[in-house]
């Protein structure tokens, strides 16, 4: 695979757990599990998708799992402020519940 395919994939894999990780107290049992579950998905990505570990790949992944934490805990404090039904922790099953209540109506 090629680094930006990889990078683009290590963001939107970070999505649900930044998502979480802003549901959360910070430096929590659960927050350390939010920033550090997906970071053996990133390296087996890394290897199967045949990077290696050449130095320019670092700062590229590094930057696209970041990215995707933030976007996650923007995405939760956005959901938060126009959800028609509760926000719990978890995206997809906040996803669910307001298809659930769109179809309703």
């Amino acid at each position: 695979m090629k680094l930006w395919t990889v990078a683009i994939i290590v963001l939107i894999l970070n999505l649900p757990f930044g998502y979480w990780r802003a549901n959360v107290k910070k430096f929590s049992y659960q927050w350390f599990l939010a920033v550090h579950i997906p970071v053996p998905f990133v390296i087996a990505m890394r290897i199967f998708g045949g990077l290696g570990w050449q130095f320019i790949t670092f700062p590229i992944l590094v930057g696209a799992f970041f990215v995707g934490q933030l976007l996650g805990g923007l995405l939760n404090h956005n959901w938060k402020k126009f959800a028609k039904t509760p926000v719990s922790s978890c995206l997809v099953w906040n996803m669910v519940q307001e298809c659930r209540t769109s179809v309703k109506k």
